[in-house]
């Protein structure tokens, strides 16, 4: 009972976490785990949600899809839409990974090879890998802005003005730094159909950041997913394409050819709504998982902004304990992502040459971090209590 009453003061909600919670770790301890930046800690719910996806597939055998298209995949479109202020639903789609729908998304781009795309040197490997590649086979040329410093926003804003792009792509929150870019979404003042197009990889910044796409749905992509801050894991990443935008993608399964088409007479139809990106056969216990946990957050009242404000607090707390002290050598790292006064990325990235050094020994310890680079990331969540800070402090304190 005093846990549960120290749970409810301190804002957290282990409750809806308790299966998750519960593993130990590797020797048999309690595993702490800070890391819900990368693989976010799956809620109960998702559980029941698993196994109705396996039951279904057994009881309804073939008919499954009926639940699944009928159901299980407009809820999972109606949660996007609602978290992101879309007006509409139908211009989302879902996919396996994001790298699916990338590839799809070039596919759509009917003009001559190379693309021209404008990018930063900051995008999550998804984007990094394939577009390297894409140079290599000469689909794209590929401009790069740096995305550190004080005035990348400016740089970065500025080129895409100078035009001579075909695809503008950069993310809401950077997966590295955890640096919030919140003006991408002026780009859309620049997206045409005809070129450029504007695609914002929202990963970090879905269900983490406050987003409101209402005034610029029409003009530009959005690309996320369940992995993170969703807490629904694999399986269920999304796109948000704006209508008018690529309406026959060249990379396209049969799924796309469902509902009311359009094309040339004699060839290849698409759906008209955001379905025109669809693949083929996928397994569809992602989308299942996503709608039990996007359904038990809303009832929760757990609103994107609810838990941004939650894991702020949480993170003065972290900043203000490394900087007396109490993390030991913490407070020789340089923090790349302070607080400010505007919004905050979910977790706390820390620069340092032994980053990978206190990643390791905290593992020993049964604690979960993770390291990109020379960088330690620290991911809070709504399971997280100031408790758990003074434990991953105290874990920190023996590092050398």
């Amino acid at each position: 009972m005093v846990a549960e009453d120290q749970a409810v003061t301190s804002g957290a909600r282990k409750d809806l976490f308790a299966r998750a919670l519960g593993v130990p770790n590797s020797s048999g301890g309690g595993r702490l785990h800070m890391a819900a930046h990368s693989h976010h800690l799956w809620p109960d719910v998702t559980l029941d949600a698993q196994v109705d996806a396996w039951r279904d597939a057994a009881v309804l055998a073939d008919h499954k899809w009926d639940k699944v298209f009928g159901e299980v995949y407009p809820a999972a479109q109606g949660l996007v839409a609602r978290a992101l202020s879309l007006p509409s639903p139908e211009t989302v789609v879902f996919a396996p990974n994001t790298h699916t729908l990338l590839a799809g998304l070039l596919s759509a781009m009917d003009w001559p090879r190379p693309v021209r795309v404008l990018s930063t040197d900051g995008e999550f490997h998804s984007f990094r890998r394939q577009a390297q590649r894409w140079v290599e086979a000469g689909e794209i040329e590929l401009t790069l802005v740096e995305s550190e410093g004080a005035d990348f926003a400016e740089r970065f804003l500025a080129a895409a003005r100078e035009g001579g792009h075909d695809l503008i792509f950069a993310s809401h929150v950077f997966f590295k730094t955890g640096y919030v870019f919140d003006r991408v979404f002026e780009l859309a003042e620049l997206a045409r159909p005809e070129g450029p197009w504007v695609v914002v990889d929202g990963y970090h910044g879905f269900r983490a950041v406050p987003t409101d796409l209402a005034a610029v749905a029409d003009r530009l992509f959005y690309l996320a997913g369940g992995y993170k801050y969703a807490m629904a894991g694999e399986g269920a990443a999304f796109l948000h394409a704006p209508p008018g935008f690529g309406p026959r993608p060249v990379l396209t399964g049969w799924y796309a050819e469902f509902g009311d088409l359009e094309g040339p007479p004699g060839g290849v139809g698409y759906a008209r709504d955001a379905g025109r990106f669809l693949g083929a056969t996928f397994d569809p216990s992602g989308l299942y998982r996503f709608v039990a946990a996007g359904r038990m957050l809303e009832a929760e009242g757990l609103t994107t902004a609810a838990v941004a404000r939650h894991v702020a607090r949480l993170k003065s707390v972290l900043l203000a304990r490394i900087a007396l002290g109490e993390a030991g050598p913490l407070k020789a790292a340089t923090v790349v992502n302070p607080l400010g006064p505007g919004p905050s990325a979910r977790f706390l990235a820390l620069r340092h040459a032994d980053a990978n050094a206190w990643k390791a020994a905290l593992a020993d310890k049964g604690v979960v971090v993770d390291v990109r680079d020379d960088v330690l990331r620290i991911g809070l969540s709504i399971y997280h209590d100031e408790a758990d800070i003074a434990a991953f402090c105290a874990a920190c304190a023996g590092l050398t």
